[in-house]
């Protein structure tokens, strides 16, 4: 099974940056489907904005939802797990000079 989303920022360029539970960040482009059926509602910036997490995915107020496995296998991950705990080599540094 796939991680379920955790948190949500939508974007300017409808883009929407997740966090899914497994601590992955990713980007999901939502512009393909600005012209699709009940997506047409996202021409609307102000709107879009709306996103908001809800049982594990992203849902806008007119009950448009995206499945968290779409989010999660077709977002382009831009952080994972640890990847911030890892330090930078300036923490290195630091860790040594206090020897």
């Amino acid at each position: 099974m796939n991680p379920r989303v955790k948190a949500v920022t939508p974007r300017d360029d409808y883009k929407l940056e997740i966090t899914f539970t497994n601590g992955e960040v990713g980007l999901f482009d939502c512009s393909d489907l600005l012209s699709f059926g009940v997506f047409k509602e996202f021409q609307d910036i102000d709107y879009f904005k709306q996103a908001r997490v809800e049982n594990g995915t992203v849902v806008w107020p007119h009950e448009q939802d995206i499945c968290p496995d779409t989010l999660y296998e077709d977002s382009q991950k831009i952080a994972s797990p640890g990847h911030a705990e890892r330090g930078s080599a300036s923490d290195g540094q630091k860790a040594r000079q206090r020897r």
